[in-house]
């Protein structure tokens, strides 16, 4: 086996990777939370009652 980044665990590619795509989902929710006048926590609590 070479001495290159491991595949699994705590990468700096799957650091990278994580942080963007929370930073895109923060994004998303604040623009639904624009369109729908809900906040975030109200847009997930509105998904699982019925």
């Amino acid at each position: 086996m070479n001495s290159q980044e491991p595949m699994w665990g705590f990468t700096n590619f799957a650091e990278t990777l994580g942080g963007r795509l929370a930073m895109l989902g923060f994004f998303l929710g604040y623009i639904t939370e624009w369109f729908t006048g809900e906040g975030m926590l109200a847009q997930i609590l509105s998904i699982f009652t019925f």
